[in-house]
């Protein structure tokens, strides 16, 4: 059987230069440890959708790292992998930030779920203030991914 393919994910150890918190650490990999981080957003749906197909499929598996120093200029850590037995998945998910709610399409009812952000964020281990001063640079019209790293769904 073919080596499964290793699709990689990276994780902040500290919130970015253009975060008013630079330089803080984000504490997302204890958030993970302890289960209040359940998920990661991402921006690219379709990407991220074809992905966690092929990890669900067998096909591959998705490991989450860690930089050890600056990113790009020094080595990674893995931290956690997932495979087809995880339970990981991927919903498309958008933004009304006006409002502060996130709308999430459910596939299988045909409908969108509303959601507050606050609690949206929570489960991805950050406060709503510190996910709007990271996304603030995103187009917030495009499709976002949720990417779940158990069976937990919305």
């Amino acid at each position: 059987m073919k080596n499964p393919a290793n699709y990689r994910m990276s994780l902040s150890r500290f919130f970015p230069s253009t975060h008013p918190r630079k330089g803080e650490p984000t504490l997302f990999k204890e958030a993970m440890e302890s289960g209040r981080k359940i998920h990661t957003i991402r921006a690219n749906y379709p990407f991220w959708a074809e992905r966690i197909e092929r990890v669900n499929a067998g096909e591959a598996i998705l490991t989450v790292y860690e930089w050890t120093g600056k990113p790009y200029n020094s080595p990674c850590r893995d931290l956690f992998v997932f495979d087809k037995d995880s339970g990981i998945g991927v919903q498309e998910v958008g933004f009304q930030m006006d409002v502060k709610e996130a709308y999430i399409l459910d596939e299988s009812a045909y409908k969108y779920i509303i959601l507050d952000m606050a609690d949206l964020t929570r489960n991805d281990g950050i406060s709503l203030d510190d996910f709007c001063h990271l996304f603030k640079r995103k187009d917030l019209v495009e499709e976002f991914a949720i990417i779940h790293f158990g069976k937990f769904r919305y």
